[in-house]
């Protein structure tokens, strides 16, 4: 339901794409500290997990997903766990306090999308943007200015120097992304030690999917007419339509109504494109109508005791179109000759044969 583009039960290019990035960017990132999920070596750990939902798609999920998978394993706490000889104990929330994980530093993804071949650089593009753009890259990075992961999508060709520009301004992106982050995190901490809801779940009792709170603004429509006639008034009055096309040479044509288009009058060079291609047609026309006579010729020695069949009906000559007919090898003189001579050799030999046995 994020987007009409998405279809039900079946993954897209664009999820698997992203599952495959967020995976590098936060397990192949090492960010999470692993050996602090132990339990016991070599027989239980934590299994860590996470799960994105999309709730509304307008461009640049692989941004918003990274955001989110990071803010989520910082914001999550696992039980807390004892280990007595063979006896291993969890603890529920109301006997001990959660631990929070243990992570070491925060990848971000920051997503470029170039156009023009690469003439145009635009950061955190929209879905429209998205639609019309010739390739993606992608810089995941955290706030010490260290890159986790880098993938370039939408064939298209980056210079050194676009790279190094990128991971400059994703650089200065990531700071303040991270800063943010920690903010809310630290908000929260504050908030749930007083009892408090803080973030979404302020939204769950009010049934609404954000946090933001805004006041419906009044919409005053008392003079409209009046405004509108004003603005017609002091509006230009429109151009001139033509009830007729106008055509200047045969072969051009007209979009809409009254526009006149150029397309008789070529360019000088693209007169002299036309001048050199009409010499190069005329010469192959004359070529092949050199090899049409030489298959005239033959099919005509081919077809002389055919019978031909004249009608006297004043209907429309039809034509039927049937694949033409291979021309038949013709035999030389000197390859009759050949034929016969071996002929005859092996006939001479056939002969001694018999004779010796």
């Amino acid at each position: 339901m994020a987007a009409p583009a998405f279809e039900p039960g079946r993954q897209s290019e664009l999820l698997v794409k992203l599952n495959r990035l967020i995976e590098r960017c936060l397990r192949n990132s090492k960010c999470i500290d692993t050996e602090s999920l132990c339990v016991v070596a070599g027989e239980k750990v934590w299994q860590i997990r996470v799960d994105l939902h999309l709730l509304n798609h307008d461009g640049n999920i692989i941004d918003a997903a990274s955001i989110a998978g990071i803010v989520a394993l910082c914001h999550f706490r696992r039980p807390d766990v004892s280990v007595q000889g063979e006896e291993i104990t969890v603890y529920t929330p109301e006997e001990r306090d959660p631990v929070p994980l243990s992570i070491h530093h925060m990848p971000i993804c920051v997503s470029f999308a170039f156009f023009q071949q690469g003439t145009y650089l635009l950061v955190d593009p929209s879905e429209r943007e998205e639609q019309v753009m010739d390739g993606l890259l992608v810089i995941a990075m955290n706030k010490h200015q260290e890159i986790c992961t880098i993938q370039s999508s939408g064939g298209i060709m980056l210079l050194k120097d676009q790279v190094l520009r990128c991971s400059k301004i994703a650089a200065v992106k990531v700071a303040e992304i991270t800063e943010l982050i920690q903010k809310a995190l630290e908000n929260d901490q504050k908030v749930r030690k007083e009892g408090g809801k803080f973030g979404f779940a302020e939204s769950i009792p009010n049934q609404k999917i954000t946090a933001f709170k805004m006041e419906g603004a009044a919409v005053d429509t008392k003079d409209v007419e009046e405004q509108a006639e004003e603005i017609i008034t002091k509006a230009d009055p429109p151009s001139e339509v033509f009830t007729q096309p106008i055509l200047h040479t045969p072969g051009t044509a007209l979009i809409g109504e009254g526009i006149e288009n150029a397309w008789g009058d070529l360019e000088e060079s693209e007169r002299e494109e036309t001048e050199d291609e009409e010499g190069e047609t005329d010469a192959t026309a004359f070529e092949w109508e050199k090899v049409k006579m030489e298959d005239t010729s033959v099919t005509n020695e081919t077809e002389k005791d055919e019978p031909i069949v004249l009608s006297d009906s004043e209907e429309e000559e039809v034509v039927i179109l049937e694949p033409q007919a291979p021309p038949r090898k013709t035999r030389t003189q000197a390859n009759l000759k050949q034929e016969n001579t071996s002929k005859k050799t092996f006939n001479k030999k056939r002969k001694k044969k018999r004779v010796a046995h």
